[in-house]
Formats: C-alpha cells, sequence, structure tokens
C-alpha cells in the first residue's frame, strides 16, 4: 500500500470522527415519513417530534440490540408519488421499520414498497380502511378507521343536531373522499340522504362557486373531508356568503391553526377526534417531555407517533431481530401498554379498540363534547 492511500484512510476516518456522526454500520435505522414541510406540515411535525422524543429515550437506555437508533426523515409533502420515492428510498437505506406516513394517499402506495421490501409500517394517522384491508402482513396503524370515524359524525349529526338537510364536500384525496363517503353510508343507514356531495381541489384560494351551488340546497349541516388548509377557507368563505349551516369535519381538521386562522368563522364548528389525550394518565409522561422540549402542547397525532415508534423498538427488542415477519407476528400477538393506554391489533393490523368522539370549536378552543 501507498503513503498516499494510507493518509488517504487516516484522513477518511478523521473526517467521520470529527463529524460526530455514528458510522452506518452501527446504527439502528428507523424510517419516519409525512408531509415534513408545506401546507400540512403542521401535522409532520407532530409525526416527527413524537417519534423523536421516543428514539431519544431509547438511545438513552442504550439504543436498540446493541445498536444506536438514527431516524432517517422522509419528506413526502402529501404527494403520494413522493411517498413512493421516500418508501423506496427506505428499503434501499435498509430500515428496520416505517413510522408513517400521515396521508392514507401516501401509505396505501408506500405500503406495497414495504411490504415487497420486508419492512415494516406503522402509521399513527392514516384512517382509510384500504390501508389494512387489503391483507399485507407488513402494516398496522395506530388510529382509528374512516368508518368508525364517518358512523361517529352521522350519529352525532341525525341524533344529537338533530339535522337532515346535509350536505358533503371532500378534498378528492383518499383520505377526505374516504371519510366523506362512509360518512354518507352511516346517514343513509339512517334514511338521511345528503342534499349535496362533491368535491373541492386541494390547494385551491377560492371555493365560493361550489359554495353558493351548496347554498342552495339551503343544507343544515356541511359536512367535509379533508384536512385543515382547505377547512379554513371553506369555513371563513361560507361564512362571508351568510351560510348558517353547521361546520362538521373529521381528525384532519383537529390542528390548532384551523382555528388561529379561521377565528371567529371557526367557532361553533364541530370535528371528530378521539378522546382528550391530557385525560390519558399514560399520556402524561411524553407530553411533559415535548413541553420541556419544544415548548408547546402536543398536537393531535404526537402521541399516536410516540406509541407507534415504541411498538415497533419493543417489538424488535422483544424478537431480538430486524426480520420484519417475526416483527409483525409479535406485534400481532401481544397487548401493549402504550402512552395511550392497552393497544391491541387484529389480524389486520387495525387496533381492536378506537373511540371516537366529538370537540367543538368553542372560545378559541377545541372543547370535547360529553
Amino acid at each position: 500500500m501507498r503513503w498516499s492511500q494510507v493518509w488517504f484512510l487516516i484522513a477518511g476516518v478523521v473526517i467521520v470522527l470529527g463529524t460526530g456522526k455514528v458510522p452506518e454500520a452501527d446504527a439502528m435505522k428507523l424510517g419516519v415519513a409525512g408531509p415534513l414541510t408545506g401546507d400540512q406540515g403542521a401535522f409532520g411535525q407532530e409525526i416527527k417530534n413524537g417519534t423523536l422524543i421516543a428514539v431519544e429515550e431509547w438511545n438513552a437506555k442504550g439504543g436498540l440490540l446493541g445498536k444506536k437508533i438514527e431516524i432517517v426523515w422522509g419528506d413526502d409533502q402529501h404527494d403520494p408519488k413522493q411517498a413512493v420515492a421516500v418508501a423506496n428510498k427506505f428499503v434501499n437505506e435498509g430500515v428496520v421499520g416505517v413510522i408513517g406516513h400521515f396521508n392514507s394517499s401516501c401509505s396505501i402506495p408506500a405500503s406495497t414498497i414495504y411490504h415487497d421490501g420486508k419492512v415494516i409500517q406503522i402509521t399513527p394517522a392514516s384512517t382509510n380502511p384500504q390501508f389494512t384491508e387489503r391483507g399485507l402482513w407488513n402494516v398496522f396503524r395506530a388510529c382509528g378507521r374512516d368508518d368508525q370515524q364517518g358512523s361517529v359524525a352521522a350519529a352525532f349529526i341525525v341524533k344529537k343536531l338533530r339535522k337532515s338537510r346535509v350536505a358533503v364536500l371532500h378534498d378528492k384525496t383518499t383520505y377526505g373522499q374516504g371519510l366523506a363517503d362512509e360518512t354518507v353510508k352511516a346517514l343513509e343507514r339512517t334514511k338521511v340522504k345528503p342534499v349535496y356531495y362533491g368535491g373541492i381541489t386541494q390547494g385551491d384560494k377560492d371555493y365560493r362557486p361550489v359554495l353558493t351551488a351548496v347554498k342552495q340546497k339551503n343544507p343544515e349541516v356541511l359536512f367535509y373531508g379533508g384536512i385543515h388548509p382547505e377547512a379554513i377557507l371553506l369555513t371563513k368563505q361560507m361564512r362571508e356568503l351568510g351560510m348558517k349551516a353547521a361546520f362538521v369535519s373529521g381528525d384532519g381538521v383537529w390542528q390548532k391553526e384551523y382555528i388561529e386562522i379561521a377565528g371567529k368563522a371557526a367557532e361553533g364548528a364541530f370535528v371528530t377526534f378521539t378522546p382528550d389525550q391530557m385525560k390519558i394518565k399514560e399520556a402524561h409522561g411524553v407530553i411533559r417531555r415535548h413541553k420541556e422540549k419544544f415548548g408547546s402542547d402536543v398536537g393531535a397525532y404526537t402521541v399516536y407517533s410516540y406509541v407507534a415508534a415504541n411498538i415497533l423498538l419493543d417489538a424488535i427488542a422483544a424478537t431480538k431481530s430486524t426480520e420484519g415477519t417475526k416483527i409483525a407476528d409479535h406485534i400481532r400477538k401481544t397487548k401493549w401498554n402504550t402512552a395511550l393506554g392497552t393497544i391491541q391489533f387484529d389480524k389486520k393490523g387495525d387496533v381492536l379498540v378506537s373511540p371516537y368522539v366529538v370537540w367543538e370549536v368553542r372560545d378559541g378552543k377545541f372543547v370535547e363534547l360529553p
């Protein structure tokens, strides 16, 4: 070996040590995917923060199977094509599992890539039933499903609000249209047929034309399946048009930005989501750590992401393996004590119990209804 080669090798070692980075061979890679930037970045930040807290706790205890855990981030920008690119990147980099994605339209196509790569995927937030209805052994979700959520929304509209003239809009995405359709099915089971059903386009800024058409049907309720950026505009513009209909939506709108930006127009809106995490004793620890680390309260899916990450890492530790099928089998057969309480999964990868409740925007805050 020439001296020039020796010096090259020495320089390489110095560079690695100087960066303070763990060499790849000595790290356990965990993929985390979602809309980390862009108009849905607030939800991506929740997934990021929850997983980061979990990984920091594991690394403080010595890591996993003798290795430190390294997070590999994947920003899908809620674009299905980008989600597939992220999934391929994760598989090629040898991640032991994936926490994500956020949007069902991203989780579903990405899941086939993970399946082929024998990689476990646990989504903290994707609620479309098709994510777990395709018979893939590698998929799990820590949250509920849209058929459960739609039933709660419909029952609230019919039994609590006592309304029957319901207009339904959605954002044409897998999540948004899926939730809208499940709500319509549940409404029709009570003999309530929507007076209007239609879609809007994500990213548009003026929904007055479609809202004008909706207004002509004289609805008592406007149900929207979609995410908060469009819900903000819909809520503000329907009030500008003088529409008095109650605004009802799903978990994609349970975001403080909705209230902050929509302002007074958001008052009285109803959103389906899971019960108040602040009332779950097991969640207090991660809620406190989040406040200490980030200086803010947890968001809708922060604790869900923390739970998803811990289930995956616990399963790897218990099986002493990174083999996907072994991890999946252990996840399915185990009763998990988590920050959300006890969780068990069925054969499809869905949680056995997922209660949904209704929240109301009241005095600038989400308030859980009894």
